[in-house]
């Protein structure tokens, strides 16, 4: 009993490093792609990038930290199906999750926060950017995503950290 429960362990560990890794590199694409022409009302023209507040940097910071140790992590689980030893892996997937959820978390509270503040604010000057919005929602969900992925395989890892040993 304790062999399966190790093994669907280790099996949904891994499907949820792969989400994790497809959440966020999904929302890094979507993110690194928004820019929109915004036109007010007396017809002006102005090209707008997510790089242009600092909340959309920080929130692609996070991505690509969190896209990184994803993969980071993926090889890692294959490398430990592979050769069946886990060592030290066991402590740094248990911290590192714990940490990255963190992470990930933050960056898409800020994404959520810049977008709200932002649409309110050109909402009131008659700016159409609802595209802009639409894909900065978007990424900020996916990233949401990713964060929950992340944070499940912190509860996963915390579990089996006392059944092995070190």
């Amino acid at each position: 009993m304790a062999q399966s429960s190790s093994a669907s362990s280790r099996t949904a560990s891994f499907i949820l490093r792969i989400l994790a890794f497809a959440f966020s590199l999904i929302s890094l694409i979507v993110l690194a792609t928004n820019t929109v022409i915004a036109i007010d009302s007396d017809y002006d023209e102005a090209k707008v990038h997510f790089q242009d507040f600092y909340a959309y940097r920080y929130m692609l910071a996070t991505i690509v930290i969190g896209t990184a140790y994803s993969l980071l992590q993926l090889v890692a689980s294959i490398c430990t199906a592979v050769s069946g030893r886990e060592g030290m892996l066991v402590l740094i997937a248990f911290f590192g999750d714990k940490f990255m959820s963190y992470v990930l978390a933050t960056g898409a509270a800020a994404g959520f926060g810049v977008t709200v503040d932002l649409k309110r604010i050109t909402d009131a000057e008659g700016l159409e950017m609802s595209k802009f919005y639409e894909k900065a929602y978007a990424s900020a969900s996916l990233l949401l995503l990713a964060f929950i992925c992340t944070a499940v395989l912190s509860i996963i890892s915390a579990f089996t950290l006392p059944r092995r040993s070190l």
